[in-house]
């Protein structure tokens, strides 16, 4: 097996160097750098880990812990994540956290030691006092993407603000009388983000005093499925003069563009719709979306929590991170005669 010595030799330069430049810290040229790398990749040599970890001290792991794996928004945010860690030199370890308490518990009390991570980052899942303080007890660095604490920063965006950005470009093209398909109160947990999407929603309307109708309020479960049927219900309602519809996720938006289409509604002539999170598939129906740029948050905490780690410095602040309003072929002036 080749050994970081052999590379050493091979390449002209000290054990010291080639783990420098291999490790990408301290002060190693960029054309020394490019040989040890050329050599290494030529004798086949993988550093370490443990190896790396004795000499510094870290196990260069992150642990990223999600209550969800399967969602739009958790796998999008651990590629941003997963991508700057990569590039840095580090090991993803995720932990899926259930609803089961006693899961919850076996996990900040025992697994993220067991593990031994240099950082970790939480994904969208509000933390009890205890869970904080075993947290705290790593002594490392933590970082809450979706939300923030008394005690941890975060990386975040500003959920009501979306919806109202959102909600606010219908009314600019003439559409008073608005729909929204929200999620139901199952999923009003972790930081309260249906809650904030329609508080955003009523927002908007107040600013142009305009009161929402609830009878043109739908529930949903952030899936398409379920944005299918929630607009189903919505559409199916004659005489409502309904001309706009918000809906807080671009799966649920999504699934109102199905609906509308079998029940004969065209999109955008007769009827507008725009959603949030700059989900892909949004590309593919031409959905006006605000983007909340998912991934870029991922990356972001990685790289600020990482940097932490490195530098040893302390701890980032919270950050609240942009979102842009994507106008495409969804939404449309308000049209003479509301026919949906």
């Amino acid at each position: 097996m080749t050994s970081l010595d052999d590379v050493a030799k091979a390449a002209g330069v000290s054990a010291a160097t080639v783990s420098r430049a291999l490790s990408g810290r301290g002060n190693v040229s960029k054309a020394t750098r490019a040989k040890i790398l050329a050599v290494a990749a030529e004798l086949d040599y993988v550093a370490s880990s443990a190896a790396s970890s004795l000499a510094s001290g870290r196990m260069r792991n992150l642990g990223v812990i999600m209550p969800e794996l399967h969602r739009w928004f958790f796998n999008t945010v651990l590629t941003g994540i997963s991508a700057e860690a990569t590039r840095t030199g580090y090991d993803v370890t995720l932990y899926n956290v259930t609803a089961d308490p006693e899961v919850r518990q076996e996990i900040f009390g025992a697994f993220l030691r067991r593990r031994r991570v240099d950082a970790v980052i939480v994904v969208a899942l509000e933390l009890s006092d205890w869970e904080e303080r075993e947290l705290a007890r790593l002594g490392i660095p933590v970082v809450i993407i979706g939300g923030s604490s008394g005690t941890l920063p975060g990386v975040s965006i500003d959920d009501a603000a979306v919806t109202e950005l959102a909600t606010a470009h219908l009314l600019e093209l003439g559409h008073e009388v608005l729909g929204f398909i929200g999620g139901a109160e199952q999923f009003d947990a972790d930081y309260k983000v249906p809650s904030q999407r329609r508080a955003g929603f009523d927002r908007a309307l107040r600013a142009r005093d305009i009161s929402s109708d609830p009878s043109l309020i739908g529930e949903a479960d952030f899936t398409i499925p379920g944005g299918f049927h929630a607009a189903r219900q919505l559409l199916g309602t004659p005489g409502t003069g309904m001309t706009g519809l918000v809906a807080a996720s671009d799966e649920m938006a999504i699934g109102a563009i199905l609906a509308a289409r079998e029940l004969g509604i065209r999109v955008p002539e007769d009827l507008s719709v725009v959603g949030v999170d700059g989900h892909e598939l949004g590309a593919l129906f031409e959905l006006t979306t605000v983007d909340q740029h998912a991934q870029n948050q991922g990356a972001t905490a990685a790289k600020l929590i990482l940097a932490t780690v490195e530098s040893e410095d302390t701890y980032p602040k919270s950050l609240d991170r942009s979102f842009d309003l994507l106008v495409r072929r969804s939404t449309a002036r308000v049209p003479r005669e509301p026919s949906a």
